[in-house]
């Protein structure tokens, strides 16, 4: 599955066909470069979701809970600064991960060995200008 986003204004039609197309996946992990938008793509999908809270990138607190409308629990991670895969067991990281909450993931690059095969697979490039959404 693919989307193209030529403006911000699309990530909101794009966010609710996401959820559309994979409406049993709650754990989703998003790979790309600095700067790409995966942070401003997990605001839209909090934003289908109903999220009340403000969502922004966890980068210094790794792990940051949102609650929506519907009192259900977001956790938004974002792994950049982790200098080894053991900081993620130290942050408890399977309380999140097997939970039944949303969870979306930034930089799952630097925790590989710990992301289960059956956790949704976002990629974001960018390409003339726009940006290219892929489910791996």
């Amino acid at each position: 599955m693919e989307w193209i986003c030529e403006k911000l204004d699309d990530l909101e039609d794009i966010s609710k066909s996401m959820f559309s197309q994979y409406p049993s996946n709650k754990k989703w992990v998003f790979f790309g470069e600095m700067g790409v938008g995966k942070t401003t793509l997990i605001k839209y999908l909090c934003k289908s979701l109903d999220v009340i809270d403000v969502v922004k990138s966890p980068t210094f607190s790794i792990v940051n809970e949102y609650i929506s409308k519907n009192n259900e629990t977001v956790y938004h991670f974002d792994f950049y600064r982790l200098e080894d895969e053991s900081e993620a067991f130290d942050l408890g990281y399977e309380s999140y991960f097997f939970s039944n909450h949303f969870c979306f993931i930034e930089w799952p690059s630097k925790i590989k060995n710990i992301i289960p095969d059956d956790f949704l697979k976002v990629e974001i490039t960018v390409e003339q200008e726009k940006r290219i959404i892929r489910i791996l």
